[in-house]
């Protein structure tokens, strides 16, 4: 049965190469790429999203060649987004984690794409979430998106991933590190990378730590901080109290705890489908995705109504730091004529 695209009819086939062009497009916003993805949205919903976070140097881009080959092992088709950091000055990015993969080029199970953050903040490319639909179409079974590791408060991938593993390794900064809020919180499990380097009983001590803090924060009654963990803005799923992260010691560059690794994901997936937590998770995600679009059509439709209204964004701009104009009243006033 076609979908009446023909892009999305190649991409739904198995055409690699179609694939990767759609991607590019929804990357670069072309036109026409968004019907392709319109048609392809039926047929989503059934690979399973792993995310993988950590400060940089953590080890991401290793673990995640290391968890491609377990997958393909056990017979299960990857797909890969790993998204690296845009220059904000050239626009331009390295585009470096296809280098370390280069084991997987030729494997027809694998695909692997690239993606540059091009300004966007939370850890991940605008187009992220596209390019996981376009891979899930493709019939992936498991879908692995490496953030680019920007700090603490990266914790956008909650919002696309099922299972979120967040990568700490020892002599990374203070040890204070592993209880400050953020991006520790949204962990699923925990992956210590590195671990034969000194100092790794202690971050795996810090972590168990954090845990522990967690529960006693959790079970506390009338908590102020209950109302502003989650939901909101970010539509993020309430991490499920009855799920423990696992804390697994890893050496990604010698393949140890990797296994380990994979099954504690795999613990985790079970337990999602066992408790109904998937379903939320999966709620959780459609929420953010389609906020996410919402966002971005009024923004653009307020920036066209700007233009043609009060004069080009430049020109408003500059009006507003010479202090000729309220940025405050110029918005209420344009929020209030796109309501008309």
């Amino acid at each position: 049965m076609t979908t009446g695209n023909p892009i999305a009819d190649r991409v739904l086939a198995g055409n690699v190469r179609a694939a990767a062009r759609l991607m590019r497009d929804l990357d670069d916003r072309q036109p026409g790429a968004e019907a392709a993805l319109r048609a392809l949205f039926p047929r989503t919903g059934r690979a399973y999203v792993v995310g993988l976070t950590g400060a940089p140097g953590a080890g991401k881009s290793s673990l995640t060649d290391r968890l491609i080959a377990h997958h393909r092992a056990h017979g299960r088709t990857v797909g890969v987004v790993a998204v690296d950091p845009t220059s904000p000055f050239t626009g331009g990015a390295i585009l470096g984690d296809r280098i370390r993969m280069q084991d997987h080029a030729l494997d027809p199970g694998v695909f692997i794409r690239s993606l540059g953050t091009r300004g966007h903040l939370g850890g991940l490319s605008r187009s992220t979430s596209d390019v996981v639909q376009v891979l899930d179409a493709m019939g992936k079974d498991v879908v692995i998106v490496e953030t680019v590791g920007v700090g603490q408060d990266e914790i956008e991938v909650a919002n696309l991933a099922h299972t979120v593993v967040v990568v700490a390794v020892p002599g990374l900064g203070d040890d204070v590190q592993a209880i400050k809020a953020g991006v520790l919180e949204i962990a699923d499990v925990f992956a210590v990378n590195k671990a034969d380097r000194e100092g790794a009983d202690r971050t795996v001590r810090d972590l168990q730590g954090m845990l522990e803090l967690r529960r006693m924060v959790a079970a506390r009654p009338g908590d102020h901080d209950a109302a502003h963990r989650f939901g909101g803005a970010l539509g993020l799923a309430a991490p499920d109290g009855s799920w423990e992260p696992p804390i697994v010691r890893t050496v990604a560059l010698r393949d140890e705890g990797i296994a380990e690794l994979a099954a504690a994901v795999d613990a985790h997936q079970a337990h999602l489908e066992t408790s109904g937590g998937r379903r939320i998770r999966d709620a959780a995600r459609a929420r953010a995705a389609f906020v996410a679009v919402l966002r971005e059509r009024l923004v653009q439709g307020a920036l066209e109504r700007l233009e043609a209204e009060m004069g080009e964004l430049d020109a408003v701009a500059a009006r507003i730091a010479a202090r000729e104009a309220d940025p405050y009243a110029l918005a209420d006033e344009l929020a209030a004529r796109l309501r008309t």
